[in-house]
């Protein structure tokens, strides 16, 4: 039983909500060996607090008997979507770096995501977006994206993950097998593509080949149905997506992860734990339930029922432990703790609020 509750907590990644770690995180921790956790504005408020916060969590995972350490995610795309704003920098969104369209200066953004993000402890950055943005009314994605043409969206996608990774802190690129053609958010309800292979290959599908190329080490997938490769199942639940698609076809080795299975794309139509089983056999390693509590024990729990049952397999169990732990000993090993005096000093450094300032302005951005 512990080890069936080590090998699917791995897999599980939560949030809560406050400054400090909650009762509820902390049973998670203690009880089903959650692996990673993400933070979002609501967790933070300055660079030592958030540091502090990193520690504590680091520290309860140790008490808790965990091997390696957590993995700590964020959002931390620009524009519309950075869960640290000031005093870090406050980027402006990709559109602008699709704007100017140099690789070296996306690089130097990554590299700067990086530089901010490691003293606070945070060696998880759910970015870039690589979604091509070829629908004015995509209520989601917009200016997320690099821009409308996958060859642009793919050249500074890598250059950006590559910045990031060369800084120490995992990239992500997002969302699997493409969410920039869609007119219905995916936090509101579940999506559709109509698409045929040859454009799915020709624009969706280029900016991850390239990612995958570059050496991204983690992939998000979307909660959207692709009709082309799938007729009824998101992406996310999709073997053919996943296992099939991306791990197969595309020949992607490094973490799978979901999106958020508490958007309304995955609970207006499946139950937490239901979805959350799907998504595992269908191939996403992490499993993110970022807000409620109850849903986070409704998940670990189902996956510990379909792991003694053998619904889900021992050997997909252990190759997705492995890519975790291959994941965790990239980016967190050797382990340095989260350093709060350093985390005041790089946030907002004078050459990254410059470099952010002119992105913005030569791309026509307020910053």
């Amino acid at each position: 039983m512990r080890e069936v509750v080590r090998k699917v907590g791995q897999r599980l990644m939560v949030g809560f909500t406050g400054l400090e770690p909650s009762a509820d995180v902390k049973h998670l921790l203690r009880t089903h060996a959650a692996g990673s956790v993400i933070l979002f504005a609501r967790n933070v408020d300055g660079p030592e607090q958030v540091a502090d916060l990193v520690r504590e969590l680091q520290s309860l995972a140790r008490d808790a008997g965990q091997e390696l350490p957590l993995l700590v995610a964020v959002d931390q795309e620009g524009g519309r979507v950075q869960r640290l704003r000031g005093p870090w920098t406050v980027w402006p969104p990709l559109r602008a770096l699709g704007r100017l369209g140099s690789e070296e200066t996306a690089r130097r953004v990554g590299a700067a995501l990086a530089a901010e993000l490691t003293p606070c402890g945070i060696r998880w950055d759910l970015a870039p977006v690589v979604d091509v943005d070829t629908n004015p009314a995509n209520p989601v994605i917009g200016d997320r994206s690099f821009g409308d043409d996958p060859d642009l969206v793919g050249r500074l996608g890598a250059a950006l993950l590559g910045g990031l990774q060369e800084g120490g802190v995992a990239a992500c690129a997002k969302h699997f097998p493409g969410h920039g053609d869609t007119s219905v958010d995916s936090h509101l309800d579940l999506p559709a593509v109509e698409h045929s292979r040859s454009r799915l290959e020709d624009v969706e599908l280029r900016p991850f080949r390239e990612a995958i190329e570059a050496g991204v080490a983690t992939i998000m997938t979307a909660h959207v149905v692709v009709r082309e490769l799938d007729e009824r199942l998101p992406a996310t639940l999709s073997p053919g997506v996943v296992n099939g698609l991306l791990r197969r076809e595309m020949k992607f080795e490094g973490v799978v992860v979901s999106d958020d299975l508490e958007m309304k794309a995955i609970t207006r139509h499946w139950p937490a734990g239901e979805a959350a089983v799907a998504a595992a056999k269908a191939g996403c390693d992490v499993l993110p339930v970022c807000a409620s509590a109850d849903a986070q024990v409704e998940v670990a729990e189902a996956l510990i029922r379909a792991a003694e049952s053998g619904e889900m397999a021992w050997p997909d169990l252990d190759a997705s432990e492995g890519r975790i732990r291959r994941l965790k000993e990239r980016f967190l090993l050797p382990y340095v703790e989260a350093d709060p005096r350093a985390a005041r000093a790089a946030a907002g450094a004078g050459e990254r609020v410059a470099l952010a300032q002119e992105i913005a302005a030569r791309a026509g951005y307020t910053a």
